[in-house]
């Protein structure tokens, strides 16, 4: 199977840098605008199915890509982002203020420290790798869109390339970046990583120009 793994578009959130895990945060008109450019870059692909976190940023993304393949969304649970617990819309400098001992600890060992009544990233990862086995199982020689967040994307390809969780730092998943991960009975190849070479800047499109284009385009 081939993965297009993607993160999702810009949200509010993202641009007031506050932790926003299970918090459903719309995208932004820049972060349509991102997932547009993101469905224009997959127009060549044949794509078999599409699936999604169930989170509205995530779906909002999905969707738009849907509508220029005119392929259903599927959504798949285990793609939802890191349960961030209390630290839910905090910024950096409040965790720095009220999270001093937890942020110590984030930096030195974060693979198995559960957020504060939240999800380690170790129990994220488990559920994240269970969805993309349940996803191949399916699609075994299919090409296959996953549209998740930053720390599903990161705990997924660090599980694919071996890399313990205490390094995932070493990656990098900006907003409507694409990954591509090659799955097969001989292992998982990495063929791409973070791309961002689609967005440009351009005036933001709303869903229903998006869907407009993509029909006439279709017909």
């Amino acid at each position: 199977m081939r993965l297009i793994l993607i993160r999702h578009g810009e949200t509010l959130w993202n641009e007031t840098h506050r932790f926003q895990g299970f918090s459903d945060i719309e995208l932004t008109s820049r972060g349509w605008s991102q997932a547009h450019s993101l469905a224009e870059s997959l127009k060549e692909e044949t794509i078999a199915a599409i699936y999604s976190s169930p989170l509205i940023r995530a779906r909002q993304t999905a969707e738009c890509i849907a509508l220029s393949h005119d392929c259903p969304v599927f959504i798949e649970e285990g793609l939802k982002e890191l349960n961030q617990g209390r630290l839910e819309g905090l910024t950096a400098e409040d965790l720095r203020r009220d999270y001093p001992d937890f942020l110590k600890q984030w930096f030195q060992e974060p693979g198995l420290l559960k957020l504060p009544q939240g999800e380690s990233l170790a129990d994220l990862q488990r559920r994240a790798w269970a969805a993309i086995e349940r996803i191949v199982k399916r699609h075994l020689d299919d090409v296959v869109v996953a549209v998740a967040h930053s720390f599903v994307n990161l705990t997924i390809l660090c599980r694919a390339l071996e890399i313990p969780l205490n390094h995932f730092r070493r990656l990098r998943q900006d907003a409507a970046a694409k990954n591509i991960i090659e799955l097969s009975e001989r292992g998982t190849v990495l063929c791409c990583l973070n791309d961002t070479c689609h967005l440009v800047d351009t005036p933001g499109q709303s869903p229903a120009e998006h869907e407009a284009e993509s029909r006439g385009k279709r017909a």
